[in-house]
C-alpha cells in the first residue's frame, strides 16, 4: 500500500498500490479524495462534488 498525504488535514492516507487515477477514497478527517497522477506518481486532491441530474 502507498502512503499519501491528505491535502486537507495533512494526515497519512493508505491507498492500494494498484489504485487508478479517478478512484475515490475517504479519509478519517471526512474528506472525499480523488487519486490522480502527478509526474508519474500517485497523489490526492479534494474530489469534486457532482450532483445527480436524475436524467434531466
Amino acid at each position: 500500500m502507498a502512503q499519501l498525504k491528505c491535502p486537507i488535514c495533512g494526515g497519512q492516507v493508505s491507498v492500494e498500490d494498484d489504485a487508478l487515477p479517478g478512484e475515490l477514497v475517504e479519509h478519517e478527517c471526512g474528506a472525499q479524495l480523488e487519486v490522480f497522477k502527478k509526474n508519474e506518481t500517485l497523489s490526492l486532491r479534494l474530489a469534486e462534488e457532482v450532483g445527480e441530474d436524475w436524467g434531466e
